[in-house]
């Protein structure tokens, strides 16, 4: 009976210490204050490293019985802290006041150097890092810094291979928790954040931050060599590649390797022969998906790129980019064998096959081989016996586009390969490249029999049958 009214002064006293902020019990070793003793016995725990409160499941210990409490909870698994939203439960009462901020959009954490908020202080410390560039977590096996401690744990599952998240539906595994609740949105069709401006719905929030960015125009992360910015941290690291050369994601069939991951998932598809993206209007399938769209394009009609200087148009802006170094006459691509320059990337490949000797598509009918795709395809209507360009005058109809284009000008008379010696005009190349022997006197046809040579090999092949019906005489 008597010590009821002390335990009410002394839970007085405390109250009033927490209104008035007075802390009378300090930390002899760091300075830290408090109000209750009882704290400051807790804190001093901190540096005698004390734990005097053990689980009997799994010899857990802590310097508080409060986190005991706590962790005793991983082990029975209750969740006494529901939310009255949406009825999800938590162990911790703290993890329910930061989920019930989903609910809210409260964010009370601000960071004071670009003023982005943040719902819970954990988030606010690791941004904080890309601030700094701290990185406290390194990985032992293969020095990988990173600036959270979750970071890590999912970076070592890389070298373990190991994959905890299973999707119940699909049997789908992955090694991120994150992952798997963005593979989950597959299945469940949910796209719960939407664009203020343009009403576009994306199932990850993230995507939401960075679609914004199409709106305001803002590219945060900029390279430091070039100055060059993007709106997306990874199109920053697969730029920063282009300035150290580096390429880490290597073929294991070919052991060719490539600066993003997606070159070589598209690279791969050359050794599996897959095609995932498919044609509607004629079947036709394709290894990328830019090539189905470029694809599509010869559907509609569309050609959107056109040169100003001939009126040249056409549907794909690299093929526009090689057409306009026809008339600036420049040739970036230089073959480091035989010093032979190009102006498109792709008419280098081809021509590397010449001193390679590669011909990477062959056929599957007769096994035939070509160092061009576009030669396997003519090729392949040997068999077929398809000609899909006819001619809308005469109704003739060719194999290869190159042959109705050639043909047209009998119809227009036009000639637009003329001499420089003698002005003479021609309907297609190879008859000007034969007539400009006349001028050279070159005679590249040479008969295996007399030694006498030509200029056009027809008049080579004229030539030998002379040899032949004189041995049919003698015989």
């Amino acid at each position: 009976m008597c010590d009821y009214p002390n335990t009410k002064k002394s839970t007085l006293v405390r109250t009033m210490r927490n209104n008035i902020r007075e802390k009378p019990h300090s930390c002899e070793v760091c300075g830290y204050s408090c109000s209750q003793k009882s704290k400051l016995v807790i804190h001093m725990r901190i540096h005698t490293g004390e734990k005097p409160y053990s689980c009997e499941v799994c010899e857990y210990s802590c310097s508080e019985k409060s986190s005991l409490v706590r962790h005793m909870r991983t082990h029975s698994g209750e969740k006494p802290h529901s939310c009255e939203v949406c009825g999800y439960s938590c162990s911790e009462k703290s993890n329910l006041m930061k989920h019930m901020r989903t609910h809210t959009g409260e964010r009370p954490h601000f960071c004071v150097v670009c003023g982005y908020f943040f719902s819970d202080k954990s988030n606010l410390i690791k941004h904080m890092r890309t601030h700094t560039g701290e990185k406290r977590h390194s990985c032992e096996v293969c020095g990988y810094s990173c600036s959270g401690k979750s970071y890590l744990l999912t970076h070592m599952r890389t070298h373990t291979g190991e994959k905890p998240y299973s999707c119940e539906a699909c049997g789908y595994v992955c090694s991120e928790k994150s992952s798997l609740a963005r593979h989950i949105k597959t299945h469940t069709g949910e796209k719960p954040h939407t664009c203020e401006v343009c009403g576009y719905s994306f199932s990850l929030k993230t995507s939401l931050v960075l679609h914004m960015r199409t709106h305001t125009g803002e590219k945060p992360y900029s390279c430091e060599v070039c100055g060059y910015s993007y709106s997306e941290k990874s199109s920053l690291v697969r730029h920063r590649r282009t300035h150290t050369g580096e390429k880490p994601h290597a073929c294991e069939v070919c052991g060719h390797t490539f600066a993003d991951k997606s070159s070589l998932v598209r690279h791969m598809r050359s050794h599996t022969g897959e095609k995932p993206y498919s044609c509607e209007v004629c079947g036709y399938s394709f290894s990328q998906k830019s090539h189905l769209v470029t694809h599509m394009k010869s559907h509609i009609g569309e050609k959107p790129h056109s040169c100003e200087v001939c009126g040249y148009s056409c549907s794909q802006k690299s093929s526009f980019l090689g057409h306009m170094r026809t008339h600036t006459g420049e040739k970036p691509h230089t073959c480091e064998v035989c010093g032979f320059s190009f102006s498109l990337k792709t008419s280098l490949v081809q021509h590397m096959r010449t001193h390679t000797g590669v011909k990477p598509h062959s056929c599957k009918v007769c096994g035939y081989s070509f160092s061009k795709k576009s030669n396997l395809i003519s090729h392949i209507r040997t068999h077929t016996r398809e000609k899909p360009y006819s001619c809308e005058v005469c109704g003739y109809s060719y194999s290869e586009k190159s042959n109705l284009v050639r043909h047209m000008r009998t119809h227009t008379g036009e000639k637009p390969h003329a001499c420089e010696v003698c002005e003479h005009s021609f309907s297609d190349k190879s008859s000007l490249v034969r007539h400009m022997r006349t001028h050279t006197g070159e005679t590249r046809h040479s008969c295996v029999v007399c030694g006498y040579s030509f200029s056009q090999k027809s008049k080579l092949v004229k030539h030998m049958k002379t040899h032949i019906g004189r041995k049919a005489t003698l015989l």
